[in-house]
């Protein structure tokens, strides 16, 4: 199997050339937006849903009014 094992070797060079691709400028955003997409996809596999900032005590009393 050729692609059955990564080396450090084989990191580096992926990192050298997404850094090729978007340039430092943008890498600090791509790596923030993958960050929320990894957090988001963890909440979803425990059954956390984006309603469950609505459930603070804040959004109750904003309801009851």
């Amino acid at each position: 199997m050729l692609f059955g094992k990564i080396g450090p070797l084989e990191v580096v060079v992926i990192l050298v050339v997404i850094l090729l691709i978007f340039g430092p400028t943008k890498l600090p955003g791509l790596a923030k937006a993958i960050g929320k997409s990894v957090v988001e996809l963890k909440d979803g596999l425990k059954g956390k849903s984006s309603g469950a900032e609505d459930s603070s005590p804040a959004a109750e009393n904003h309801k009851g009014n």
